[in-house]
């Protein structure tokens, strides 16, 4: 409803710069019909979405050569998500560019692996 750099449309999803740039590239990709984030997303749209992402993330690295691209997609407040419609930003990243992301790695015993995927196993 306001004004956007279109990148690339479908019937699925819209690709646009982003207002809050951080390096030049930066695209999201956006779903058209409503989906608040990834649990809400059917499986045409989540499969437009990885489709349309993976050829813009090329077109982006042939554009402008970066270092690298990330791929950056939260659900929930508290995994970071601000707008609450489904996108995904494609960073381009080079050395340097005061992006980060933090992993707090567990490590957690191979036993407590197994147990986690038999919990996820047995829901699906």
């Amino acid at each position: 409803q306001i004004p956007a750099t279109r990148v690339f449309e479908d019937e699925h999803a819209l690709a646009f710069m982003d207002i809050g740039h951080v390096n030049p590239g930066h695209v999201l990709v956006a779903v058209k019909k409503h989906a608040e984030n990834l649990y809400a997303l059917d499986d045409a749209q989540a499969a437009a979405v990885a489709r349309i992402s993976a050829r813009l993330a090329r077109a982006i690295r042939d554009a402008f050569g970066p270092e690298g691209l990330s791929v950056y997609q939260a659900n929930g407040k508290a995994a970071g998500q601000t707008v609450f419609h489904y996108h995904v930003h494609l960073v381009p990243r080079h050395a340097g560019d005061g992006m980060e992301l933090t992993w707090p790695v567990k490590n957690p015993p191979r036993d407590k692996l197994e147990e986690y995927a038999a919990r996820i196993r047995r829901v699906l």
